[in-house]
């Protein structure tokens, strides 16, 4: 099962049926048991028509699959983030090394909604940084109560130039306006995502591809639920709240973005969220 956040309203997939939800983003996704939630509801609802279906998913319609929540992302949980971690950073390397091995994982804070874009929408890279990449990461949304009740897809957009020079400027490298994207959609299923499940990444310019990249889930070191565990430790999120899972493909230290380049990332059973690269007009 599948929900769109849209400017018309909220769409539910199941099957291959299209249906109106009938109350806000933040109230319908934030409880425990979604899935169940959702099946009970879906014979009172409407079903959207072919013309419905075809305005509302438009691209020009089609919001991030949030409302009020913060975005949190997880660092340093596959062995080619700890790689390119220390490739970017000679005097950070042992740090990025150190906390790959560690029992408590980097959890940083990465975004409030309005800096993420969805599905369509162009994500920003810094005009004062000369190393900028996408970074494409499973991300969970995670109820009030701590449980994991869906997964969409993120983009940590990341400049690497900035982090690189000083792990103290992490949050300058991470945090900006349009700095994450998410989407298309949050797929809503009580089963965990599996392992086997491919993550796949292409970055297009002048529409071919500059550099194309696949992993699986099943790659990364440490547990969804531990992740989930370590965040809530000590911070509440009324209304729930998304973290991105850690980078799992890293182009090579030559590539840097260009504006223009499109970047698309795929999650096998959740679908592909597609970004254009541009600077912020205020700062061109």
């Amino acid at each position: 099962m599948k929900l769109y956040n849209t400017k018309k309203g909220i769409i539910i997939q199941y099957q291959d049926t299209l249906l109106k939800a009938d109350e806000t983003w933040d109230k319908l996704i934030n409880r425990d048991n979604l899935e169940a939630y959702l099946l009970g509801k879906i014979d009172g609802l409407s079903t959207l028509t072919d013309d419905e279906e075809e305005l509302w998913l438009d691209k020009a319609n089609v919001l991030a699959p949030i409302g009020s929540q913060e975005v949190w992302a997880a660092g340093v949980t596959y062995l080619q983030s700890r790689n390119a971690r220390m490739e970017e950073s000679e005097t950070a390397a042992s740090l990025y090394d150190l906390v790959y091995d560690a029992e408590r994982p980097e959890l940083f804070f990465k975004a409030t909604p309005q800096r993420v874009s969805g599905h369509g929408q162009p994500v920003y890279i810094r005009k004062d940084s000369s190393w900028n990449v996408p970074e494409p990461e499973l991300t969970l949304f995670i109820s009030s109560s701590g449980e994991i009740q869906g997964y969409t897809i993120g983009n940590d957009m990341s400049s690497r130039s900035i982090e690189g020079e000083n792990a103290l400027y992490l949050p300058q490298a991470k945090i900006y306006e349009k700095c994450a994207g998410l989407g298309p959609c949050l797929r809503v299923t009580e089963t965990p995502i599996k392992g086997s499940s491919v993550i796949r990444m292409a970055i297009k310019r002048g529409g071919e591809v500059a550099f194309s990249g696949e992993i699986t889930v099943s790659q990364m070191k440490r547990s969804l639920t531990e992740l989930a565990g370590y965040l809530f430790r000590e911070c509440d999120f009324p209304n729930g709240v998304f973290l991105m899972t850690g980078t799992c493909l890293v182009p090579p230290p030559d590539f840097t973005l260009n504006e223009g380049d499109v970047v698309e990332i795929s999650i096998d059973g959740i679908g592909t969220l597609i970004n254009t690269i541009a600077f912020n007009p205020k700062h061109k």
